[in-house]
């Protein structure tokens, strides 16, 4: 049905082998692999960072806030522009959301001046996105968080392999929450990463992945230990050996596909940049290296963007949008405030496709059909 899908996995056979390699050994649940997975991934992000894989990138963002001892009373403040699973997860701990507007129609990060405004003596935390995998402006960010005393969360679903003027994106945070679903930079489908640079947050975070058990099952498995003690209570938010071998073959390959992604969009700028009715975020980004997760435009006013996506699947071309107003969707309807940037920007966004084995002349045949749309 697709010319261009909006994402592909570029799998081969490293990961298909690392998986069959993990269904030969007999155990499938946090072990060797898992281990090897978050010593790479530490290597990765440096600045001594310790780091838990764990069930998806929504338990790392629940797991953040629970160990940072957000809940009933306090306010978090989150980001108007993404996925639902940052408010989610504050509802889910008895914190309110506080919305925070985006930046600008060209900077779709969360504006520093607009958290500032909406910090009280009840707002204990601030999340942050790094919005496509380009980076937040942190200085103003950490400096905020300094001076009113904020636990950062840093949600870094798009950002692996992105960095904030030489330093990588996750290391900022006290605790950062990583996401490898399917269509992420990092893929495996389902798992996450929990990180943080603290040991006390690190023994909390370690003890809540695994229902708060002293010993892993691995170890007994291993005949290193016979029982276990339940040090605090905790979750079962373990990630699975298959997911962390697919993470172990992705991480060697990221550099080269975050390079390709660059490429792929400097060849969407080229050709969209003069387009009218159309604006690309982040053209002229100059606060370090993104790794481009996403590929989102932004259709103008005169713009019909139920047409648009319409006549694009009609040529064979998937889209997305990234994405729907928190405001819109029925939990949140009058229990979040008014984010008119970022509200603007979900009603008229759009994601092209985008992913490392996609060809320029792909590019092409996206673009050509969103011209045809606009001129349709």
């Amino acid at each position: 049905m697709w010319q261009v899908q909006l994402h592909k996995i570029g799998y081969d056979e490293k990961e298909y082998n690392a998986v069959k390699e993990v269904l030969d050994s007999g155990w499938l649940t946090l072990g060797e692999k898992t281990l090897t997975f978050e010593s790479a991934f530490c290597d990765l992000l440096g600045y001594d960072t310790k780091c838990l894989a764990v069930s998806n990138g929504t338990a790392a963002l629940h797991m953040a806030l629970l160990a940072g001892c957000i809940g009933k009373d306090d306010e978090v403040i989150t980001p108007s522009l993404t996925f639902i699973a940052d408010q989610n997860v504050t509802m889910l701990v008895g914190a309110k959301n506080v919305l925070a507007d985006i930046t600008s129609m060209d900077d779709w990060s969360p504006d520093p001046d607009d958290i500032e405004a909406r910090i009280t003596p009840r707002t204990k935390a601030l999340v942050i996105v790094h919005y496509a995998g380009f980076a937040c402006d942190m200085e103003r960010i950490t400096a905020l968080c300094k001076k009113y005393n904020l636990f950062l969360v840093e949600d870094c679903a798009h950002t692996p392999g992105a960095d904030y003027k030489g330093r990588p994106l996750g290391t900022f945070g006290d605790i950062s929450a990583f996401s490898f679903f399917a269509n992420k930079n990092i893929a495996t489908g389902e798992g996450g990463m929990v990180v943080t640079r603290y040991d006390e947050l690190y023994e909390k975070l370690r003890l809540m992945r695994s229902h708060g058990m002293s010993v892993p099952s691995f170890d007994r498995y291993k005949g290193r230990a016979a029982s276990y003690d339940v040090e605090s209570p905790g979750l079962n938010y373990r990630i699975n050996e298959m997911c962390s071998a697919l993470g172990i073959v992705q991480l060697q390959k990221l550099d080269d596909a975050n390079e390709k992604r660059k490429k792929l969009v400097k060849h969407y700028y080229n050709r969209l940049g003069d387009v009218p009715s159309v604006s690309i975020p982040y053209r002229h980004f100059s606060r370090g290296k993104p790794n481009y997760h996403i590929m989102p435009v932004l259709l103008s006013e005169s713009v019909e963007r139920a047409k648009a996506i319409e006549f694009m699947k009609n040529a064979g071309v998937q889209t997305s949008i990234h994405y729907p107003a928190i405001q819109n969707f029925s939990a949140y309807k009058d229990k979040v405030n008014p984010t008119p940037k970022a509200e603007y920007v979900s009603a008229h966004e759009l994601t092209l496709p985008l992913y490392p084995t996609m060809t320029t002349g792909e590019v092409d045949i996206v673009c050509d059909a969103l011209i045809g749309a606009l001129q349709s």
